[in-house]
């Protein structure tokens, strides 16, 4: 299940998937610049520079949440056993890292992906929801995709408009972007990202295990 908080006012819900990277360093920088939180999905580290991003994250008031070790669709979304063996080495990572195990999760893909059937069969996210639940982790998915993973390097622009557009009439948004390595032009888009919802007047908010009360899916 997917849930966010009640719509008393509008609020945005900035996330990001697949880091920490070079990039994460350069969004942390503008988040601070706009004092706002986000929520930062982590992978495994992918060298010397981003082990020492992830404590970043939490020391600036930032929530961060588990994604996946490899984040290799062939893998974790094969057999249960290597699912839960991935997700337990970034369980491990996190505790050496921040010092403590997230409370929320995002699946690689998100809880309504397709990959998941062509490598573990048409009933295996069935099953990794209920492992995920009876682990005592809440996922969440998104209601509004950022496009940066529509190409290897998507303009700017398309990310803006990509948001700008489908932000309205709604009053909560979860938006899906991503601080990998190669994603630069969603550190470009950031600042008018933000500019453009609080010009809609939505307030910033980072995901929580007690996020929820509307339902939706992505």
């Amino acid at each position: 299940m997917n849930f966010i908080d009640s719509p008393i006012k509008k609020t945005a819900y900035l996330t990001f998937d697949d880091g920490p990277s070079e990039n994460t360093i350069k969004i942390l920088e503008i988040l601070d610049l706009y004092k706002i939180k986000a929520t930062f999905f982590v992978v495994g580290p992918l060298g010397e520079i981003q082990e020492s991003v992830y404590q970043t994250i939490v020391e600036k008031g930032h929530t961060i949440g588990l994604h996946s070790y490899t984040h290799d669709y062939s893998i974790i979304y094969s057999s249960i056993d290597l699912f839960l063996e991935d997700l337990n080495k970034l369980e491990k990572l996190l505790v050496e890292k921040v010092g403590f195990v997230p409370s929320i999760y995002r699946f690689p893909g998100g809880s309504s992906n397709q990959v998941s059937k062509r490598f573990g069969g048409p009933f295996f996210m069935n099953q990794l929801k209920e492992i995920i639940k009876k682990k005592g982790y809440t996922f969440f998915d998104w209601n509004i995709d950022s496009g940066d993973t529509k190409g290897y390097l998507i303009d700017f622009d398309h990310i803006i408009e990509n948001v700008k557009n489908n932000i309205l009439h709604k009053e909560n948004v979860i938006i899906l972007m991503h601080d990998s390595p190669v994603k630069t032009t969603t550190v470009q888009a950031l600042p008018e990202i933000i500019n453009n919802l609080k010009k809609q007047g939505f307030d910033f908010k980072t995901l929580s295990k007690d996020s929820f009360c509307i339902q939706f899916k992505i």
